[in-house]
């Protein structure tokens, strides 16, 4: 797999991107460890957000005072919704990173596209910290696509982070085109869809058909990172195999089904929607003990507890009937046990 350079920032990389999120579920040393290998292997472009817990934390670890920081890109996300809590976001971003500038800074996930004169402030605190020098590029991360449409056309934003894989919808994959001619750059979230892809290469080579756009492989294990690093020297080619990989994938997920994002949470009767709400398919798609367990039950009969409160529907981006997806999750559950 080549380079990619995203958009007119002048980023170029190679097609392997390090998603930090799942960091935060191991200790510091691992996880710098793992940080330190993924450069090592030839991955330059690394994502984090402030929302990540320890993640910038971690990367800060790595990376900060190391000599290694120019030869890097960082982008980290904020949810801020106003222009002064950007601010202080920012400023906790740097400090644990121990950089003085990100390269990337994006929006997360914002209910709304954010713009200059809206009256939250929040993006010409962007342009302040970019004129400041304290942020090279600005970006936007969504998973509604109104939003992300929206985005692009505003010419506002240099970069657009966006799911992207082989179960993408075609509207999905409209945005990609769409930021390719508007100039933007492209990283492609979720490009395992949440776990529910278990074939690396056939992923990899999908995605390695957009020119255009830059993988995040959410990595937290050294056997998943060799696995991504195997493919700088020996990209997998999308064949026969793989395509039948694909299409027999795309057959069983199809329709309604959970991605994983979380921005359903948190939950008032504390289910742990983004597991539970995909748990038939993760018990079929992956080893089930795991899920099986006394303390995995535990969290599956959480569901019971639910008031119908209808926060996780209301915040789904993909429209998801949450609570009814749960409870048949849950019925199914009960037959493996």
């Amino acid at each position: 797999m080549g380079n990619v350079t995203l958009g007119k920032t002048g980023i170029t990389v190679n097609k392997n991107g390090f998603g930090a999120l799942p960091i935060q579920r191991i200790p510091l040393e691992e996880a710098v460890k793992l940080l330190r290998r993924a450069y090592d292997g030839g991955m330059r472009f690394f994502d984090t957000a402030r929302a990540y817990t320890d993640s910038e934390e971690k990367l800060g670890a790595a990376f900060g005072g190391s000599g290694l920081r120019q030869s890097i890109y960082i982008a980290t996300k904020t949810h801020a919704t106003s222009g002064e809590e950007l601010r202080e976001h920012l400023e906790t971003s740097l400090r644990l990173l121990k950089t003085d500038y990100v390269d990337l800074y994006q929006f997360h996930n914002p209910a709304f596209c954010p713009k200059p004169g809206d009256g939250s402030g929040l993006y010409e605190a962007m342009l302040e910290a970019k004129a400041q020098g304290k942020i090279r590029h600005i970006g936007i991360t969504e998973h509604r696509a109104e939003i992300a449409r929206e985005a692009i056309e505003s010419g506002l934003y240099e970069v657009l982070q966006f799911p992207l894989n082989y179960l993408s919808a075609p509207r999905d994959l409209e945005l990609a085109e769409l930021c390719k001619q508007h100039g933007m750059g492209f990283l492609a979230m979720k490009s395992l869809s949440g776990g529910l892809i278990t074939n690396s290469a056939a992923a990899y080579a999908y995605l390695d058909q957009f020119d255009q756009v830059l993988p995040i492989w959410g990595v937290q294990r050294e056997a998943e990172l060799e696995e991504f690093l195997s493919y700088v020297e020996h990209p997998p080619v999308l064949d026969e195999k793989l395509q039948a990989v694909i299409d027999q994938d795309r057959r069983e997920l199809t329709g309604d089904f959970c991605r994983g994002c979380g921005y359903c949470l948190p939950c008032p009767a504390e289910i742990d929607i983004p597991n539970a709400a995909r748990m038939s398919l993760l018990l079929r798609r992956s080893p089930s003990a795991q899920y099986l367990t006394p303390e995995g039950q535990e969290k599956m009969r959480r569901i019971e507890n639910c008031i119908n409160c209808r926060h996780c529907a209301d915040h789904c981006p993909y429209g998801l009937d949450t609570p009814a997806l749960l409870r048949r999750n849950y019925e199914d559950y009960k037959t493996f046990l």
